[in-house]
């Protein structure tokens, strides 16, 4: 069974445990695929991950345009922006939506990581991102500091 497949059903296991359960949330993550990337197991996993770790998460999916990012800052007020690009032809659109948030006023109000396969902590540094994630359990991480 493919590594997609074997994530959905861990999923639909999974899922319906942790939204069932009403916890005090220690903040708010909105979080997306970038545009042109149709790649979502990591960001779905980190996603999963936050909500374990009570946070709200506002998940925007796969594909996702610089414009749905600002709108959903604009909208819920998240503290944290989550970013995830598997191919490196679309890690250009990670800088596009803090480029996004810069114009419409918004960047300051919220930290931005970023992370995917190709992504590295450098790459997060150029484009001005505050952090980056190797991986879902040091996404989480990050973003608790964040929150404390």
């Amino acid at each position: 069974m493919p590594y997609g497949e074997i994530e959905k059903e861990i999923t639909k296991v999974l899922e319906p445990k942790l939204r069932g359960v009403e916890l005090r949330k220690a903040g708010k993550v909105v979080i997306g695929t970038v545009r042109g990337d149709l790649h979502d197991i990591g960001k779905n996993i980190v996603a999963m991950m936050l909500e374990a770790s009570e946070f709200k998460v506002i998940d925007l999916g796969a594909d996702v345009s610089p414009d749905a990012f600002v709108d959903a800052v604009k909208k819920e007020k998240p503290n944290a922006v989550a970013m995830s690009a598997l191919l490196t032809v679309t890690m250009v659109e990670m800088k596009s939506v803090i480029d996004g948030l810069k114009a419409a006023g918004v960047r300051k109000a919220v930290k931005v990581i970023i992370g995917g396969a190709a992504v590295t902590d450098e790459f997060a540094t150029s484009i001005g991102a505050d952090g980056y994630g190797a991986n879902a359990v040091e996404g989480v991480r990050l973003c608790k500091q964040w929150i404390k």
